[in-house]
Formats: structure tokens, sequence, C-alpha cells
């Protein structure tokens, strides 16, 4: 009721009329009817009647209301509470993107938005948030996820950007009838920061000829607006389809070298008979113990009483010769539990005392080259590595050890298929070149013969880049590779990073031949009679601090440096991909794939930046 109605009573006789309790004056209440009654009369009546009753009127209407607004207060806090977000607002957007960036970059299925646990876990985190389908998710979120990063890398590249490298590869899918050709760049900034992209890890249809991936690598290179020019070097696998997809786009190509160890130990060791007969035998054995549960806890108890440590055998994979590294080495470990279990219960088949000397010895003939795998693979590993880690291995092989015991011809064989496959690199310019720029090696790794022609190499390359009109046509080398240094018997260093040590101390000492004295060879003059840097330091922070002082040194070295040595960016690419095209999602397509593979390895870029 009004609180008018405190200062109003109505007439007895007649309900249409209303008197005022100060005056007995009569007021019309506004109708005939009941239903078109109001109080605007009697509140008017107050106002221009009795002036100071009308204020104390007007304090019990706002006292009435604040009360009323006290007792509705609850009722409004449920109503709010229990309010959605609207789809289109700020933070309903965010907690959708950041939804959609866990699927990619944690291998989620779209489905998991229809999980009921995940479903409450939202419900309890943020009860005013409604969980879009999974269809939203994969037809509107993922692409916008997607044209945000890709955004973010375009503006990457347009920051003064000279040279690019990048890794390429093919991969087809185990449990789907995909191919996906891959795409990776990465460069050097200004501020001599190393940055890494994923581009592209499209669909690849139809036969993988050279002619097919020429036109695929092109219309991937326009997409990002990256000119033939801007193309340092692309790192592939040996495949003569990927070599010849290249020579066709007109781009420097490399192979990756880690093939081509897995092609020098394959050809120089595991192909070997006696060896190959041991890798046999050593497969039967992982074999059995991985198809049988009773085996493998007899095993573990022989293990536990003779004081071994739990672990188990691994079995290796014919393409990764590393793989099978680490199966002789896991053989070896177990010796001693393998020959009480074989003294016990029956095995498939046993090695003899000198076949376990011969996998013995072959482990630490093949430990540098497992080391080498690693450390070419890692993320900071360049083309400036190649040429003195294949001296460093060659050096290594050219030592008589004890442990060459019944490997001798196999280490020989080995020596000459690292040689015959690295030949190529002490002439290419890709490889020459990065080795001098890096800091760490500059001309130690290159004989006396060979330090001058490669020195006259980067000044070719310098005066180049300094001057691009007045440059003529690099002509290709033709010069032998660089002699053997020298043999050395038993003793002394026998690990490849020993074997860096050796090289660095024999040529750190030796007097530098002065080149040409123009502002470019005195940067060279200058920057060759400084000793190198330690290995374990940066080149690229080398490059930082002096590039004050090699101006165009250090601007070569923005191009040459950005190169990797091996396509394992793109080979972990895949990777990745076999965990999102698995055989529960085997009939995704390669668009949404790629979209999910593109988040999933560039968003890190993206919090950084921010």
């Amino acid at each position: 009721m009004s609180v008018v109605w405190e200062f109003f009573s109505v007439k007895k006789e007649d309900i249409k009329i209303a008197i005022c309790n100060s005056c007995q004056c009569e007021v019309m209440r506004g109708g005939s009817r009941t239903k078109n009654f109001n109080t605007t009369n009697l509140i008017s009546n107050l106002k221009f009647r009795h002036s100071e009753i009308y204020k104390d009127y007007q304090t019990k209407v706002t006292s009435k209301q604040t009360a009323v607004a006290l007792t509705n207060k609850p009722v409004q806090q449920t109503l709010d509470s229990t309010r959605k977000f609207d789809k289109s607002s700020a933070k309903a957007k965010a907690i959708t993107s950041k939804v959609m960036e866990m699927i990619a970059v944690d291998d989620q299925p779209f489905s998991i938005v229809d999980d009921q646990g995940f479903r409450r876990l939202l419900e309890f985190i943020e009860p005013h948030y409604s969980l879009p389908s999974r269809r939203y998710f994969s037809d509107v979120s993922l692409p916008a996820l997607y044209n945000e990063v890709a955004t973010h890398i375009h503006m990457l590249l347009s920051k003064n950007v000279t040279h690019i490298s990048f890794t390429t590869d093919i991969w087809s899918s185990d449990v789907s009838p995909v191919s996906m050709l891959s795409l990776t760049a990465q460069w050097i900034e200004e501020n001599f920061e190393m940055k890494r992209v994923v581009l592209h890890a499209q669909e690849c249809p139809g036969s993988h000829t050279g002619a097919a991936i020429a036109r695929a690598f092109e219309s991937m290179l326009a997409q990002w607006n990256t000119t033939k020019d801007m193309v340092h070097v692309v790192m592939r696998d040996n495949g003569r389809n990927m070599a010849k997809a290249m020579e066709d786009c007109g781009l420097n190509s490399l192979g990756c070298m880690a093939h081509t160890l897995q092609l020098a130990v394959h050809e120089g060791v595991l192909s070997q008979r006696s060896i190959s007969d041991c890798l046999a035998i050593g497969r039967k054995i992982v074999g059995h113990f991985k198809h049988s549960q009773l085996a493998m806890s007899r095993l573990g108890e022989i293990q536990t009483v003779l004081g071994l440590s739990k672990k188990m055998l691994q079995q290796d994979t014919p393409t990764r010769w590393n793989s099978t590294f680490y199966m002789m080495s896991s053989l070896i470990a177990q010796k001693r539990a393998l020959g009480a279990y074989g003294a016990e219960y029956e095995l498939p088949a046993l090695f003899s005392a000198y076949q376990w000397g011969l996998i013995e010895n072959a482990v630490t003939l093949l430990a540098p080259f497992e080391e080498l795998t690693r450390e070419v693979s890692s993320h900071k590993a360049t083309t400036s590595d190649v040429i003195p880690s294949v001296e460093a291995l060659k050096r290594l092989l050219n030592k008589s050890l004890s442990t060459d015991s019944g490997v001798k011809t196999t280490k020989a064989t080995l020596l000459e298929a690292v040689k015959q496959r690295f030949n190529s690199i002490y002439t290419e310019p890709l490889y020459v070149v990065a080795t001098i720029l890096d800091p760490r090696y500059k001309d130690c790794f290159f004989d006396q013969a060979t330090k001058q022609r490669a020195t006259e190499m980067l000044l070719r390359q310098l005066n180049k880049m300094t001057a691009p009109e007045d440059a003529e046509k690099e002509t290709s080398e033709t010069e032998s590779p660089l002699k053997k240094r020298c043999t050395e018997s038993d003793g002394g260093a026998k690990s490849l990073l020993d074997m860096y040590g050796e090289i660095l101390e024999e040529n750190t000492t030796k007097e530098h031949q002065t080149y040409e004295d123009t502002p470019v060879g005195q940067q060279v003059n200058a920057y060759l009679s400084e000793p190198p840097i330690s290995r374990n330091e940066s080149p690229l922070q080398f490059w930082k601090s002096n590039m004050s002082r090699f101006p165009a040194l250090a601007q070569a070295a923005r191009k040459y440096l950005s190169a990797p040595c091996t396509s394992v960016d793109s080979e972990r690419l895949f990777s990745a991909a076999s965990n999102v095209i698995d055989e529960k999602r085997n009939r995704l397509l390669c668009e949404i794939a790629e979209m999910l593979l593109f988040v999933k390895k560039n968003t890190p870029l993206l919090h950084s930046h921010k």
C-alpha cells in the first residue's frame, strides 16, 4: 500500500472519494471504477496545500524504498549468480580461447568438451561460463586462434628479416591414408636472437614427385610473403625427389647430417656380417622378453638378486641406427642377468664369449656417433658444427685403441664411409663460410692448404653482401677435401670432445695469413687473429657484443648461422602429428590437423610476446 494513505482515508459513503486527515477536504481518487483509482490527486493535495506534511510523506517514501531494496537483495544476488556470460563477452571469448589452446597444446580430442568431468570442472571454476559445442571449437574457435598466431608470425617476419633457413620433410600416417609436407623456419633477428616457427604441415596427396613437391613448396613460401632471395638454405632428407624439388625451385638445399650419419654407420658397421649376426641374436633375446610377461618377471627377480636396477631391454628400430646402439647397450648392461637367466630358463638365442666382446667393442666404437647425433639434433646446432664435428670424428677413428679388438676392419670401413659421405662439405660454401663465422671454430678446423681457400670463399660472400651490384657469380669449388691429419696410437684422448680440444690447440697458436687491405678484409684479418671463444659459449652472443667491431661479418653471421644442420625440426613436428592423427582420430581432416599442429608448436611465441 502507498505511503500516501497514512495521510488520507476513504469516504465510507463513496469509495471514489478520499478525505484528507489534515483539512477534511474531499479529493477524487481518479475515476469511477476501482481499476482506474490512483494516488496522483492525493499526492498533489499534500504538495500544494500541506507542504510540511508533504516533506514527511517524501521521507517515508524514501525509507520504504530502501527497505524494499534490502529485502529483495538476496533474490537479485541469486539471479546474478545463475546468469551466464553472453557468448560475445570478452570473458567468455577468453575462456573459450584458452580451452581451444589446451586442446591443441595437449593433443586433446575436441570431444573433451562433451566429457562430463571436464564440464563439471569448468562449471565449478566459472559458473557463469557456457561451454560451446565441439563443432564450435573445430569450426570457429580453432580457425580464430590459428589466425591470431599466424598474424603474430607475419609480424615477426616483417621485422627486417633478410635471410631465413628452412627444414622440410614428408610424413605418412600409419593409421590413415594421409601424407603431410612440413615447412619449419628459423632466422636470426637484428639483436641476434634466434626465432623458430612452424609454418606448414599441409596435406601432400598423390605421388611425391620432385615437381609436385616443388609446386607445393613455392605455394607455401608465397603464403608467407617469402621471396626466394630470402631463402638461405633448406635442410631436407637425402631422398632424390626432395633434392630435385629444391633444384626445380632454384633454392639452396643440404642433406640432413643426422641422415648422412645414419647411412655412414649402416654402411660401415651395421651391414658388417659379424655385427649383423650379433644384432639378429640381440633382437631375438629382446623379443623373447617383450612378448612374455612371465619371462620379464623372472628376469626382474634375477636383477634384484644380482643387485641390478630393474630395467627393460630396448628394442631397436631399423631406420634409427642409434636405437640399435641403445639396444646393444641395454644388453651389455644386463649381461650378468641374461647369463643367469639362460642358465635356468630357455632363451631363443645366446651370445658366445666372442660375440659379447664384439658388441661391447662395437658400442665403444659407435659411442662418439651417438654423442654426435644428439649434439647435431639439438636446437642449438647449426651448419657451422658440421665440418668441426666430422673432423673430430675422423681424428678419433684414426686412433688405434685397445677396444679395437675384433672391430679393426669395421672401424676402417666406418672411417672410409664417413670420408665418402661427408666428402662434399669442404667445398660447399654454406658449410665452409658458416664454420669460419662461428667464433668457436673460425678457420681452426681446416688444414693449411684449405684454410686460404676457405677464407677467400668467405671474402667473396662478404663482398656479395656488401656490394651485390658488383659481385660476380659464384663458381663451384672442386678442390680436394681436407687431408687426413694424423694417425695416433693408443693413449691420450678418446672422446669426441677431446678431439675438438686437440684440433683447436694445434691451430690457435699458428699465425694467420693477412688478406686484402679493404674494409671487409681488415675485419676478416682482425677477427681471425683473435683466438676462438670456448665451445660452451654462444656464437650469437659473441656477434651481438661485437657487431659494431665487425659489421660486415656480423651481417653474414645472421645469414649463415641461421641454418640448422639437420631436418630434426620437421621430424619432431611429425612426431607431434602422430599424436594428433592417431587411431582414435584417424578421420581427422588434414586442414584441422595442420591448424592444431600450427597452434601447438607456435603458441609459445605468442606467450613470450605477451
